[in-house]
């Protein structure tokens, strides 16, 4: 959405190694923005005290990687070609959500389920996705959106974790998703051959190879010349497949011939109309199965999101693409199921026209054990019978499935690039590479093309479809549980362009994809969750070095302030009683044995707190270490799996110091109530001294 404020540098508001290091832009002190820059006083000199700490800490445990942070002002870059909302999304949405299955299948659809139960169908699984599109028009509309799509969003507001996991699993179902498409153009091509009565080898599993091959090295050249190309491509098979929708809608307004008749075509008519409206399912169908046929001609939604590093802007350009995608497909959808369950009847067995007593329909012989070849039950081109010109319908058939197969190709090896780019996963870096000035991903692009292959070599993809359906749908169910928790959340930073969202829509979309997955099938759905899980698991494990500001991090404070205000209200008892402790070791790296003492008492069931009092009096270059001693120190404790927190204060009196950080130290009930000092050993140094008794009157000072 555009705003007329222009937008704040976000890299002032990181909390991160990156900035605190000067990575990203500083905020300035008040001195600073008074005085200037060069404002900072130089009346002490503690360069020695920050070397002398530096050199204790940094030996004993490596310096931290730098944090991956969003840079939200990047260097300019050389001129990319960049997308609209229309042909960047809408068109690629609506060509990937029209497959096959709209000329193959929805006429099965209405047969199976009638003009009622179909529509449910229809509508039900338009549910699905209209929640999954509003849920990520919420999301993309809160912030910069970058190349990724699903992932980018997923990732950034679920953490590294789901981000990377579904990242994968989409990347790969895309992939394989595209070998399908392929297959089904392929599978097309062979028939029409057997037709003809031509082929290449064996009419049969090598003609499907072969013409498979073919295809998606033509396919694959198309992607690598550029996401430019590919895009005007694109467009030239929308017209295609719009001249097929139209070419059926006008022919079946026309009176049937003799030839369609004996298919079972009646024309509109409403004894048609009536007969189909209720189910008749058959063949161990009912409504879950005839669901899970439909369902994956509904997906496609992503097409768009998934090239977002394409999109001129892509916070306005998803939401209006996606969602008018959803519209149209439906409306067509609906449409066809109503038009063919009213212009053909369920069974014809190509002998006799439909027979009717009255406005009864009289089913022929066939129809009692299921051996008519005609009809919508069992002759699946019914819409290329009742077009205006049926060579249109095959046409669209193979404009439907190329620009799919195409769409696929595309998004697959950009989401795998973007998974790349934060370094999830060892060793897949080298796909991360982009070429050109639109950073094209060629080498993810000639992986993607050896997986299609591959896939394409087995000629059957029937039993991997329930598991890409359900890999789709697992990336749907996480958008809709990203938008919930990121609104539970109750984030300050979360405050979508997009307001017409619900965090408890978005919760029961979530709710709604994970049924429809085990719907569709319980046994690739428990693959899907097994595959996510294990992925999660590795992820967690490896605890990537990642800042994107997750709702996970959002809930960690809410539940930990949360905790605090429930904890002040709990009355104290003898049985509940912890140490609490506050270790005055200074510099913990120089004082470990002391520390794990500490430690040792706490076991990180109760509240521990490392104190250094630095000598020095308030300034604003001793608070500049002070912050930098907080990292190190923390990082520290850390590595040595020490749970504590660190703490400093500025004071030239090590009493006044203490006395100081046990005031102010804690929150809540979560105060120290031991403090704990270590024995002073150079009790003299050479004699009494005023020095020496200074220091002495200072440390029985602190115990006191």
């Amino acid at each position: 959405m555009k705003t007329i404020e222009h937008p704040p540098i976000m890299d002032f508001y990181r909390n991160s190694v990156d900035v605190a290091d000067g990575g990203g832009a500083a905020r300035p002190s008040m001195l600073q923005l008074i005085h200037g820059d060069n404002a900072i006083p130089e009346e002490i000199d503690i360069e020695g005290f920050k070397l002398h700490n530096d050199e204790i800490v940094e030996g004993q445990i490596q310096k931290p990687s730098k944090s991956r942070v969003e840079k939200f002002n990047p260097p300019p870059t050389q001129a990319r070609v960049k997308f609209g909302w229309i042909q960047g999304v809408f068109v690629r949405c609506l060509l990937n959500i029209f497959g096959v299955m709209l000329y193959l299948r929805i006429s099965w659809v209405a047969g199976q389920a009638g003009i009622g139960l179909g529509s449910m169908i229809v509508l039900l699984a338009s549910l699905v996705t209209s929640i999954t599109a509003i849920s990520t028009c919420a999301i993309c509309t809160n912030g910069d959106v970058k190349g990724g799509g699903a992932y980018f969003l997923i990732s950034r507001s679920l953490g590294p974790e789901f981000g990377g996991s579904i990242g994968l699993i989409f990347s790969v179902a895309n992939a394989v998703g595209a070998a399908m498409y392929v297959v089904g153009f392929a599978e097309t091509i062979r028939d029409l051959m057997k037709e003809a009565s031509v082929r290449i080898i064996d009419n049969a599993l090598w003609d499907v190879r072969i013409v498979g091959f073919a295809t998606c090295i033509v396919l694959m050249a198309v992607v690598f010349i550029g996401t430019e190309f590919e895009s005007k491509m694109q467009m030239g098979l929308l017209v295609i497949l719009t001249a097929s929708i139209i070419d059926y809608m006008i022919g079946s307004v026309f009176p049937p011939t003799t030839a369609m008749e004996l298919r079972g075509a009646t024309g509109y008519s409403m004894n048609t109309f009536v007969e189909n409206l209720l189910p008749a399912f058959r063949g161990g169908e009912d409504f879950f199965s005839v669901f899970a046929v439909y369902f994956p001609a509904a997906t496609g939604i992503m097409a768009g999101a998934n090239i977002s590093g394409d999109l001129a802007d892509p916070q306005h350009a998803i939401p209006i693409g996606t969602l008018l995608a959803i519209a149209v497909t439906t409306t067509v959808y609906l449409a066809t199921v109503w038009m063919t369950g009213s212009t053909c009847v369920r069974d014809a067995d190509g002998i006799f026209p439909p027979s009717w007593n009255g406005s009864v329909f009289t089913p022929p012989d066939c129809a009692f054990n299921s051996s008519c070849p005609y009809g919508l039950m069992n002759y699946f081109q019914v819409m290329e019978m009742e077009s205006l010109w049926g060579p249109l319908i095959t046409a669209g058939i193979f404009a439907a499935t190329l620009s799919s197969a195409l769409a696929s190709l595309v998004s697959a090896p950009k989401v795998f690039q973007a998974v790349c780019k934060d370094r999830l996963f060892p060793k897949i870096g080298y796909f991360a590479k982009g070429y050109g000035k639109n950073e094209e991903p060629r080498r993810a692009y000639a992986l993607t093309f050896i997986i299609a292959m591959a896939m394409i070599a087995i000629g059957d993809l029937n039993a991997i479809a329930p598991i890409i359906s359900n890999f789709f749908l697992a990336s749907y169910a996480l958008i809709n549980y990203a938008c919930f928790d990121a609104s539970f959340a109750d984030s300050p930073g979360f405050r979508p362009g997009f307001k017409y969202y619900n965090m408890w829509v978005s919760l029961g979309g979530a709710l709604l994809c994970i049924v429809v997955m085990f719907i569709i099938s319980w046994a690739t759905a428990l693959i899907t969750f097994f595959c996510f899980a294990a992925l999660f698991l590795y992820i967690l494990h490896r605890k990537p070095d990642v800042n994107w500001g997750s709702s996970t991090q959002a809930h960690s404070y809410k539940n930990a302030l949360s905790g605090m205000i429930k904890l002040s209200n709990t009355e104290e008892h003898v049985k509940n009683y912890r140490p609490q402790i506050l270790v005055l070791c200074g510099n913990a790296a120089s004082r470990p044995s002391l520390v794990d003492f500490a430690h040792n008492i706490t076991k990180g069931s109760s509240l521990m707190i490392c104190g250094y009092v630095v000598p020095y009096n308030p300034s604003d270059r001793v608070y500049s270490v002070m912050r930098k001693l907080e990292r190190q120190l923390s990082e520290w404790l850390r590595k040595r799996r020490v749970k504590a927190f660190y703490t400093s204060v500025a004071n030239t009196s090590l009493r006044a110091g203490s006395q100081s950080l046990l005031q102010v130290c804690g929150l809540g009930k979560l105060r120290p109530n031991i403090i704990l000092i270590g024995f002073k050993t150079n009790w003299y140094r050479g004699g009494p001294t005023p020095q020496t008794l200074g220091e002495l009157n200072e440390y029985f000072g602190t115990i006191q």
